[in-house]
């Protein structure tokens, strides 16, 4: 698995809380062989960790497509993108416009995690619907007692949140979203039972990010790689093993 991914969908700069540079996190990808790599910093809500508003997101893009053209001649390309807040009401935490403008968007739940099952199932499901999320990140929220870096260091164990897995994976497979494998040791999310039963949904895609929040843990995909070929998925069936032409028309079909 880890031979056939082609990029990372989900990192992290100093744009928001990552402790590397888009320089540096940019470089370290090229050097690890990838052939793509989106930056998904944080969105604004997520004050603690320093979101993106509207503006500081558009500048971001600007600064992308300036590297973009100085790897021309490469044959890498860093996508445009973002880590977005779901919102306790389902909707997304940023301007729509901008949504569609970047190469591609994942969703998050970081804030009020203890929602009832009902409330929770009905906030995801929600926002595997809008037509600007590509891939549902982190589904359950759990985090780990494993410290892995200084923006991390007080992280402590917390369970996963409550909410219909069936109904969630059933949506995401009905509107062609992909289920995140978080390769992050104090994440590795789905846990293990619940990454199984999304493995045994026909049609449904997963994506396997590392969250990188600095350059040294690109190489983190290896545990997400570990856990899906555990579960039995196949590399087709993983969205960034896809060739970029692939991986992008496949996130502008959403908005279609």
């Amino acid at each position: 698995m880890r031979q056939a991914l082609r990029g990372d969908c989900h990192t992290h700069t100093d744009w928001s809380d990552g402790g590397d540079t888009l320089h540096d996190m940019v470089v370290a990808a090229a050097q690890a062989g990838h052939d793509y790599f989106a930056i998904t910093d944080h969105s604004p809500r997520l004050r603690i960790a320093n979101g993106l508003s509207a503006q500081r997101l558009r500048k971001q893009i600007d600064e992308i497509a300036a590297v973009n053209q100085s790897l021309a001649e490469t044959g890498f390309r860093v996508l445009t993108g973002i880590e977005v807040d779901i919102l306790p009401d389902g909707s997304l935490d940023q301007d729509p416009n901008l949504l569609a403008d970047v190469d591609i968007v994942v969703g998050s739940v970081h804030s009020e995690l203890r929602m009832d099952k009902a409330a929770m199932t009905r906030r995801m499901t929600r926002a595997l619907a809008n037509p600007h999320l590509d891939i549902l990140g982190h589904c359950t929220g759990r985090k780990l007692p494993v410290v892995t870096d200084e923006a991390h260091a007080s992280s402590r164990r917390r369970p996963p949140s409550s909410f219909d897995a069936n109904a969630v994976f059933a949506a995401a497979a009905r509107y062609d979203k992909a289920i995140e494998i978080n390769s992050r040791p104090d994440r590795l999310d789905p846990p293990s039972n619940l990454l199984r039963k999304a493995a045994a949904i026909d049609g449904l895609r997963f994506a396997i990010d590392s969250d990188a929040h600095a350059a040294a843990q690109l190489e983190w995909l290896k545990h997400g790689c570990e856990r899906a070929e555990a579960a039995g998925i196949a590399p087709e069936r993983v969205v960034n093993t896809w060739r970029l032409d692939a991986l992008l028309e496949w996130t502008k079909s959403h908005e279609i």
